[in-house]
């Protein structure tokens, strides 16, 4: 990539519609998932941040060399955000962006109400 083409990469946001509650309550099973995807993806993780509350909803931030992936959970509304953001310091990660977003959407076997991209 060269510098006149460099693009900081693609952030993509999301709000679910999630009817299977044990998905937005059980962040044990979050975390197993989402190291498949890291390995599946060959992402580093630096690091991770969990929280899980009284509810059982939870946040988790997963902190990795590329960037981050970000998911709060609601299940008193059925709903979840998440956020993917691989940078493009060395390769073009957009399509790889996408294809993690869309592995989490079936994996939560849910319903987009919003999917925002935004180009850094």
């Amino acid at each position: 990539m060269s510098q006149n083409n460099y693009s900081p990469g693609l952030h993509k946001l999301m709000t679910l519609q999630v009817d299977q509650l044990d998905k937005l309550t059980n962040s044990a099973n979050f975390i197993d998932f989402s190291q498949t995807i890291l390995d599946k993806y060959h992402l580093e993780k630096v690091g991770i941040s969990t929280h899980d509350f009284e509810n059982k909803s939870y946040t988790i931030a997963i902190c990795l060399k590329e960037s981050h992936i970000c998911i709060h959970t609601w299940p008193e509304f059925n709903q979840l955000t998440l956020d993917v953001y691989l940078c493009n310091y060395l390769q073009d990660n957009t399509s790889k962006v996408r294809a993690i977003a869309d592995e989490y959407l079936r994996y939560f076997g849910g319903t987009s109400i919003k999917d925002i991209e935004i180009n850094r």
